[in-house]
């Protein structure tokens, strides 16, 4: 007959690290996550006004955040791809969207194809610089009439001599106002279908690159979004990225490793406001108690709970496949569209509970909610994810 004391009572307390995730996991989520309250959140309204200075690449780049899953030959931590799931999750410590994507753009957007398909001149003068936290740099992929449909990008490169001429035009390019340098995705050869796209880096200091406009936006008001044109920009052959007529393909690649990161930060977020709305809750008082013991309140965190958690498992999942030499685009689209969604819908969630107050900004949920609402748009919005699962299945 068993004992009180042999009974196993829940233990709701117990944060049991995930499978994927290492002691050495667990000192750098320490380590980043300190940084962040230290440095960075304490700026979080100023930058919502001003946007985040270039000095935040610079401070990264020494305590080598900027490299976490890069070689060491190349100034990188030469950590897996865990390392920056740890990166995505803290950076929300912040409390500044604006600034978390314009971190991830350049450390999972922009370098990662410098670092698969680049050469190694390309490599010593872009990844290194970049990963030091000396170069920012920006990934040029929308355009004013090509967003989702890769396949209708206009911008031209031609090949004259030793150079490519480029002109067109790209949109909604994150850091694009402070960038030095941008992996462009440029059409070559019109007529050759997906097979007619190559990726440039192109140093934005270069004659015929023109930043027109800083773009203003719903949320993520810390980071910097331009609209940028060019006009018979000469780039040196040798500037190719990976091979002529194989862009397309290389930027499908960056898109996925963009996806999970998305999604990690999008679950991290909501777990963030999830935990400081249950604080509130606990807090807040109506009608002689905390509005958190009422049943249709307590029923509100239960769901989002529930919701958080299995998206987080899902980013988890898909991410020991990725890094395990896996190419789950299937999951990897199912984890961006799940987890931007209960992302948003934590968020509205959030914003509700607080009430009157959620829709103030001095309690910053109201923020939350501006940002994460990016996440169903930005590195393919919810419908391209249903088209490429759909299509996964023959449909």
């Amino acid at each position: 007959m068993a004992t009180a004391e042999k009974v196993i009572k829940p233990d709701f307390g117990t944060r049991k690290r995930h499978f994927i995730f290492t002691e050495e996991h667990d000192r750098l989520r320490e380590s980043i996550g300190s940084f962040v309250e230290r440095e960075l959140a304490p700026h979080a309204e100023e930058w919502e006004r001003e946007t985040f200075p270039n000095w935040v690449f610079k401070r990264m780049g020494e305590l080598g955040f900027l490299g976490l899953s890069y070689p060491e030959e190349y100034g990188g931590q030469g950590g897996d791809y865990y390392c920056n799931i740890v990166l995505a999750e803290e950076m929300t410590k912040a409390n500044c969207g604006g600034l978390a994507m314009g971190i991830a753009v350049h450390t999972d957007m922009a370098t990662p194809p410098i670092h698969l398909f680049g050469t190694e001149e390309q490599k010593q003068r872009y990844l290194v610089p970049a990963i030091k936290g000396e170069k920012i740099s920006c990934l040029g992929i929308t355009e004013p009439d090509a967003g989702s449909d890769v396949a209708g990008i206009r911008t031209r490169a031609v090949r004259d001599g030793d150079e490519y001429v480029i002109n067109g035009s790209k949109t909604f390019i994150t850091n694009g106002h402070r960038a030095d340098f941008i992996v462009l995705v440029t059409k070559t050869d019109p007529d050759a279908g997906y097979d007619g796209f190559t990726l440039f880096l192109v140093d934005l200091n270069t004659p015929g690159v023109v930043r027109e406009k800083k773009l203003e936006k719903l949320g993520m008001h810390a980071s910097d979004t331009a609209l940028l044109s060019f006009q018979d920009v000469r780039v040196p052959a040798e500037n190719v990225l990976g091979e002529v007529g194989k862009g397309f393909y290389h930027i499908m690649w960056e898109l996925q490793g963009e996806r999970l990161i998305g999604a990690a930060g999008c679950v991290a977020g909501a777990q963030r406001v999830f935990d400081r709305t249950l604080q509130y809750a606990l807090e807040r008082k109506a009608f002689g108690r905390e509005i958190g013991h009422f049943q249709v309140i307590r029923h509100k965190f239960a769901e989002m709970a529930t919701k958080i958690e299995s998206a987080r498992q899902m980013v988890y999942a898909t991410a020991w496949r990725f890094q395990n030499g896996e190419y789950p685009v299937r999951e990897i689209s199912m984890a961006k569209l799940h987890a931007s969604r209960v992302a948003v819908e934590v968020a509205d969630e959030c914003i509700q509970i607080h009430g009157g107050a959620g829709y103030m900004k001095e309690y910053g949920v109201e923020r939350v909610w501006r940002d994460m609402r990016l996440n169903r748009i930005g590195a393919g919005t919810d419908e391209i994810m249903l088209e490429v699962i759909g299509r996964s299945y023959g449909l």
